[in-house]
């Protein structure tokens, strides 16, 4: 199971994720941005499934991608996120693929409360890398 941190970056925050391999990490990540964007994500209902399906240049685009994904959805549908399953491949065609699914629920002011406005995963200072205990990353998200 992986980690997330959250560290502050000027006006906006940083999350720090670790994981084993590539699937906790970006798994790691959604719920990591969702802990910034809730209270308590523990109180998303996984309602409704959603299919996700995401390819990009590098890794790197792929995890900003994929955070941008759930805040784009986010915020059209007026949903939270709190559970997720993705695969990671990274021999798809040179180009790294995300698919999984995404569980959440419409906004419920009366049982959410929303903590941060996060308005993008930016490109500014993302680190991605795999070293000896495992995966580690860094992205910069505008609140």
């Amino acid at each position: 199971m992986g980690r997330v941190e959250v560290f502050d970056h000027t006006a906006d925050l940083g999350l720090r994720v670790t994981a084993s391999d590539l699937d906790d990490l970006f798994q790691t990540a959604a719920e990591g941005l969702f802990d910034v964007v809730t209270a308590d994500r523990g109180g998303i209902e996984p309602r409704d499934a959603e299919p996700v399906a995401i390819e990009a240049e590098s890794l790197e685009l792929l995890l900003i991608d994929w955070l941008n994904e759930l805040i784009f959805r986010s915020e059209t549908g007026h949903r939270l996120y709190g559970r997720f399953e993705v695969a990671v491949d990274v021999a798809a065609a040179d180009r790294p693929r995300l698919t999984g699914t995404i569980w959440g629920e419409p906004i419920d002011a009366d049982r959410h409360i929303l903590d941060h406005e996060v308005k993008a995963a930016t490109h500014h200072a993302v680190v991605l890398r795999e070293g000896p205990e495992g995966w580690l990353a860094e992205v910069i998200v505008d609140i």
